[in-house]
């Protein structure tokens, strides 16, 4: 199984935040799991820590690279046919960083690690 994380999902893993349910612990904990991270999400959490809207303890570089690497979560780039799934996606969410994590979740058959019920309307395979 592959599993692609979503922003706030790794926040909340990170900071042991009770708000990332048992059934997505299980799956980010599972070493069988290969776990993915979005360039996507890194562009979205600069743009939020340069707005104040997250506060990491330590620059976003550090932060990811300590944390990504600890939980041995790969890096999954934003290619042409992610940007391209985009536009065949209907209009039920319209965060583009969400969208783009929905479109590369389907593209690469990834089941999408989310707490965001309002990408449950997508057809693509979320973990809670």
């Amino acid at each position: 199984m592959k599993g692609l994380v979503d922003t706030h999902v790794l926040l909340w893993w990170a900071a042991d935040d009770g708000r990332l349910s048992a059934a997505a612990r299980e799956v980010l904990s599972d070493r069988t799991v290969a776990l993915f991270w979005s360039t996507a999400s890194t562009w979205e959490l600069a743009i939020k820590a340069s707005l104040g809207k997250v506060r990491l303890p330590e620059p976003l570089g550090d932060y990811l690279r300590t944390r990504l690497v600890q939980q041995g979560i790969g890096i999954l780039p934003v290619a042409e046919e992610h940007a391209v799934a985009v536009a065949q996606l209907p209009l039920h969410h319209r965060d583009p960083f969400d969208r783009m994590l929905v479109a590369q979740a389907m593209v690469e058959g990834m089941a999408l690690i989310t707490g965001d019920p309002a990408l449950q309307t997508y057809d693509v395979e979320l973990l809670w």
